[in-house]
């Protein structure tokens, strides 16, 4: 498969870079393994995506490399595969799955075992031993149907990998175990440290010149896997990413300082944890002296923690609920359902995605000042900062004073907003914020909580535990740092004009293709736009939300996200699904669980896109919805079935040879 210029070439210039970094000479083993690792690394994030989630071609690669990595593991222990399974988690959570396992029924391996600070633990265990009935942390990825009064819960490792995992730091993993067996158990413990400063790590690089809307146009062109080559029905096209909700691609500054990190000394990683810490509480408005900053493996873990510590409230006279919308994305809201039991306040929506205040304080009264619900008290408000279905944002700034005239706290879910729009904690009075790094450009499994000191009930021992679980992944950690140091130079501001520039295109290019059922904001001169991020969802009558998504990339190299996007009731709500057809969708699932349920296909949009990648979205929209009412005859059929099958062959061939260049050895 051909690549760009840029593809060829791109690996070997990091690896000639790195063969006279600092004088170092690559002539022994560890030098050897650590630059195959790098070459795997960067081969991967060429082709990233967020896996099983999403359609087109680097959804399907990275969810092959990812896979590809549980057998690895397996093989490395040297366990039969029909037997076990492999599931990938963080420190913390490892020690609450094994608590629940019968001892003898798995086995287990760190990335610190193998001498590399990825904050992964692969734990192997026998299929008939995994736990039945809730995960210990649930969230995106983990039901696969969600109602408001229950629950069919996803099955094998997808229910005990809450959220999106860390999918770069676990391919990782996975050629480390390969390099082990060719250079022996402890070659990366015996490789040589690089002790950077921290102002080399997070704040140098070759744009250190530039700033606003010029540092984004520099940094576009630094996108690793920019312009990579797929196979399409049309011939070879440039891929084009719309599939940024799900997970940003990367930079070429971002992924020098996640490799660097790797090889700081001991002494060092402190020093990072505590500048990155600072570089959020700057960028976010939330000072140092009033907020705690934890990091996790991802948004869902953050708010796990934040529902785990509402569960523990010693409070005796009343029961907490927890007041949430109709937008929230599974990680926030099946967590809640956990914490609150039968106690969760659900606000409805209006036909653009907007919670109304009017409602959301008489409910904050009914339940905590006029008391209407017993002993029943909406302790916390946890809302989306933007949705990921509608691409709205909440007005927080309006929101937070209601909130806290009755006594409630407020957590924003930012996982899509951080990364889009400026954010001010302290000014906005959040008490809570979850986002995660894979959605901020560096995709290398880390999350973040920031909550106001004080309000987390959990023992001194158990934050201690968060902590190092989180900070375990140094290499996550740098990157995000050095992810938002770049968005802090160009300006959150400039970020939200130039990707408002560009969904105002992609709404009125969308607004004149034939058939296309456009949800939520559509009107860019609508007063309400500016409160929206660029996130578009839309179907059409004449082709389903799956093959829609599929012919795009098809015929597009267009990759999207179809579906339910995690975010059930909302779509649901989107597309009548009245509470008689959702009974019949629950039975339908039991029976056959591969049924593809009604959904909608999502378009996003993030600081990589340009003008043209606009372009081609509306041109191959116009194109497929235009197709889809003419009819084929007998021989066209044919011919269409012949081109969709040597398709399918060019494909499998194209994931497989994205696969052996990340876990084959370079010789």
């Amino acid at each position: 498969m051909k690549t760009t210029k840029q593809t060829e070439y791109a690996s070997s210039d990091v690896a000639q870079t790195q063969d006279t970094e600092n004088g170092i000479q690559k002539n022994n083993g560890a030098e050897r393994a650590f630059t195959e690792l790098e070459r795997s690394v960067y081969a991967a994030l060429e082709t990233y995506a967020n896996v099983h989630r999403g359609s087109g071609h680097n959804s399907l690669v990275s969810s092959q490399l990812y896979e590809h990595a549980r057998g690895v593991v397996l093989e490395y222990m040297g366990l039969n595969k029909d037997k076990y399974i492999v599931i990938f988690s963080s420190p913390k959570r490892t020690s609450e799955l094994i608590s629940l396992l019968k001892p003898g029924s798995y086995q287990s391996i760190t990335s610190r075992e193998v001498g590399l600070p990825l904050g992964i633990t692969a734990i192997a265990v026998e299929k008939k031993a995994l736990p039945k009935g809730s995960p210990t942390e649930c969230g995106g990825g983990t039901a696969r149907l969600v109602a408001a009064g229950w629950i069919i819960w996803n099955t094998g490792p997808d229910k005990f990998e809450a959220g999106t995992p860390p999918i770069v730091n676990v391919i990782a993993f996975g050629k480390a175990l390969l390099l082990l067996k060719r250079y022996g158990k402890d070659i990366f413990k015996k490789l040589p440290n690089n002790d950077l400063g921290i102002t080399e790590l997070l704040y140098k690089d070759d744009m250190e010149q530039y700033s606003g809307v010029e540092l984004m146009e520099h940094l576009r062109k630094t996108l690793i896997g920019r312009g990579f080559i797929v196979p399409t029905l049309e011939g070879e096209k440039p891929f084009v990413n719309l599939d940024n909700s799900a997970s940003t691609p990367t930079f070429q500054p971002i992924w020098n300082t996640f490799r660097q990190s790797l090889r700081l000394p001991e002494r060092r990683k402190q020093d990072v944890v505590n500048e990155v810490k600072a570089v959020c509480s700057e960028l976010l408005g939330a000072p140092l002296e009033k907020y705690d900053i934890i990091f996790t493996k991802n948004t869902t873990e953050s708010i796990n923690l934040v529902s785990e510590s509402l569960g523990r409230s010693t409070d005796k006279d009343t029961e907490p609920a927890v007041l949430i919308s109709l937008l929230e994305h599974s990680s926030n809201d099946l967590p809640w359902r956990m914490a609150s039991k039968k106690s969760l306040v659900r606000l409805p929506v209006d036909s653009e995605g907007f919670v109304n205040l009017v409602e959301l304080e008489n409910s904050l009264r009914e339940y905590n000042q006029d008391h209407k619900h017993g002993k029943k008290r909406i302790k916390i408000v946890a809302l989306s900062g933007a949705s990921n279905v509608l691409g709205t944002c909440n007005d927080i700034e309006k929101i937070s004073p209601i909130v806290h005239k009755y006594g409630a706290k407020l957590l924003v879910d930012g996982a899509q907003v951080v990364a889009h729009k400026k954010v001010e904690m302290e000014k906005d009075e959040i008490d809570f914020l979850a986002f995660s790094a894979h959605k901020v450009y560096a995709p290398f499994g880390t999350g973040v909580l920031i909550a106001r000191k004080g309000l987390l009930n959990h023992k001194a021992d158990e934050l201690k535990q968060i902590q190092s679980s989180g900070e375990e992944n140094i290499g996550g950690v740098a990157a995000l740092g050095k992810a938002l140091v770049l968005l802090r130079r160009i300006g959150m501001d400039v970020v939200h004009e130039e990707e408002q520039a560009l969904t105002r295109l992609a709404l009125e290019g969308l607004s004149k293709v034939p058939h296309l059922k456009i949800f939520g904001i559509k009107d860019p001169n609508s007063s309400q736009f500016d409160k929206k991020i660029g996130v578009i969802v839309f179907e059409t009558k004449d082709i389903l939300h799956n093959k829609l998504a599929e012919e795009m990339f098809q015929k597009g190299g267009i990759g999207v996200r179809y579906g339910c996007h995690c975010s059930h009731l909302l779509i649901k709500h989107l597309l009548d699904i009245n509470p008689v057809l959702e009974q019949v969708q629950r039975v339908v699932l039991t029976v056959s669980p591969k049924t593809q349920l009604p959904g909608v296909v999502r378009v996003s949009l993030g600081v990589e896109n340009t003008k043209e990648d606009i372009d081609v979205l509306v041109d191959v929209l116009n194109r497929l919805t235009s197709q889809a009412k003419v009819k084929p005859n007998g021989d066209e059929k044919k011919a269409i079935a012949e081109a969709e099958t040597e398709f399918q062959k060019e494909l499998e061939e194209f994931s497989q040879t994205a696969v052996h260049r990340v876990y084959a050895y370079a010789e």
